[in-house]
């Protein structure tokens, strides 16, 4: 049976205990001179009077030797010493007989007593509620782990890069804002004292973005945390990682170009190749990529053709009429139930990369509607492995209409659509100032990087995803 935790610990705080006798605190002051060589305890090998073990650092995994007769004055230290500890230590580097590099330690100093042992030395670190909670030994446990989140960054780096060579201005916009807007979402609510006022996390970036752009910035983006009070799944984190840029005198069909451009060089150079395996199944980022309308897709996928129905009740008549079951819970008025239909039959089987098109305008209410079909949006979606990855659209910069669309969606909202755009008085005044012809994006990092790393769930991507609070073990 295995040792208790409590058991241990008491055993090695009474080890620090005795350290402190022997002049060695556990938490001294780091001081870096003298020391060639410093890390954690990570294995200890042999018994005696020799004594090897791993030192493990950011630059990898280094062999160590204690020898008593080298170390007389500190012999019985090294006795105490538990894998899990930090050391500094100094000395000669020799090959052993096995020939491995290792270093012959003539002296050292112990930087930090742990009082845990490592998992893999008590009871194992598998399980994965447990592996998100304490990702700290994650990290240390699961190499592989530690390289996704390296990954990452480097994705992140990537696309900086990618956004400022193409002349663009990283900006930063309120996270707590007055009003929330910008997309479809529930917002999470909070209190700020001294203005006694309640301000809302940002669900977006998107409208405080293009208040820039009519102040006169052309091109400007920014990478942010946005926040949406919604259910947890694989595809789906409260705080989430956007990448959102407003490009004046652009259009989507621009915007479909840079799509394709950034994100296929974004995968070459991440994965050596535009050819990608995720989850089983291969993908190919090659350039173009395949075009579908929203209308096409969802006919292809049901018989049933959405430019037909201009109600919600002639299209909730031809979903029964195909057999086709759905979740209506908070779903009121024809542009949730054609998002409903579309996330329940269509989306799922999409592989991609592909960009969806036309979209029908009551599904975007910021963007403009295309010019040879109003009832349509300019603009598109990436969708890949079943997900969005993008959402970008040419702006709607008419301030009576964007009222008029707002305002149709709070008479949804007191008829309980339970998701709903709120009007924001103080954008349609920026807009009355004028707003030049511009195209939007945004791009969900954590959907890419989960892609690029071959995770299932957005929780291997993000560092410290929410969880429930944990329980107390009696």
């Amino acid at each position: 049976m295995a040792q208790p935790i409590e058991e241990i610990m008491a055993v090695r705080k009474g080890k620090m205990e005795k350290l402190f006798s022997l002049g060695m605190p556990g938490f001294p002051a780091w001081t870096g001179q003298k020391w060639n060589l410093f890390g954690r305890l990570s294995a200890m090998r042999g018994h005696g009077k020799l004594i090897f073990a791993d030192l493990t650092n950011e630059a990898g995994k280094k062999q160590v030797s204690f020898k008593a007769d080298k170390l007389p004055d500190k012999w019985e230290a090294v006795e105490l010493l538990d894998v899990g500890d930090f050391l500094a230590v100094s000395g000669e580097e020799y090959t052993t007989q096995a020939g491995e590099p290792t270093v012959d330690v003539s002296d050292f100093t112990l930087l930090t007593k742990s009082f845990r042992p490592l998992p893999s030395s008590w009871y194992g670190f598998s399980d994965v509620e447990e592996r998100y909670r304490q990702r700290y030994l994650d990290l240390l446990m699961n190499p592989e782990v530690k390289k996704t989140f390296q990954i990452r960054s480097k994705v992140i780096s990537l696309l900086r890069q990618k956004m400022d060579t193409a002349g663009f201005l990283e900006v930063e916009t309120p996270v707590l804002q007055p009003l929330y807007g910008g997309a479809t979402a529930k917002p999470f609510t909070t209190h700020h004292n001294a203005l006694d006022v309640n301000l809302f996390l940002r669900i977006s970036d998107e409208l405080y973005l293009k208040r820039l752009i009519v102040g006169g910035f052309e091109k400007v983006y920014e990478i942010g945390k946005d926040f949406r009070n919604e259910g947890i799944d694989r595809q789906h984190n409260p705080e989430f990682t956007m990448l959102e840029f407003y490009w004046a005198y652009a259009n989507y069909e621009n915007l479909m170009g840079f799509s394709e451009k950034i994100l296929s060089e974004v995968v070459r150079e991440i994965t050596g190749s535009y050819k990608i395996n995720y989850q089983g199944q291969d993908y190919d980022f090659t350039p173009p990529w395949p075009r579908v309308t929203y209308r096409d897709l969802i006919l292809a996928d049901t018989g049933i053709d959405i430019d037909k129905s201009t109600t919600e009740e002639e299209l909730l008549a031809e979903i029964k009429g195909k057999g086709i079951e759905l979740d209506l819970t908070g779903v009121v008025g024809l542009a949730a139930l054609l998002d409903t239909l579309y996330k329940k039959v269509s989306r799922p089987k999409i592989f991609g990369p592909m960009f969806l098109t036309d979209h029908p305008v009551i599904l975007k209410p910021l963007a403009k509607r295309k010019s040879d079909d109003k009832s349509k949006s300019a603009g598109f979606q990436v969708v890949v492995a079943g997900a969005e990855w993008v959402n970008a659209y040419n702006e709607l910069n008419d301030p009576k209409d964007q009222r008029t669309r707002w305002e149709e969606e709070m008479k949804l909202a007191k008829a309980g659509l339970s998701e709903y755009q709120v009007l924001d008085e103080d954008y349609i005044r920026a807009l009355e100032y004028g707003m030049p012809p511009t195209a939007g994006w945004g791009l969900g990092i954590d959907r890419l990087v989960a892609f690029l790393t071959n995770q299932h769930s957005l929780k291997d991507v993000i560092l410290f995803p929410t969880l429930r609070p944990e329980e107390k073990k009696e």
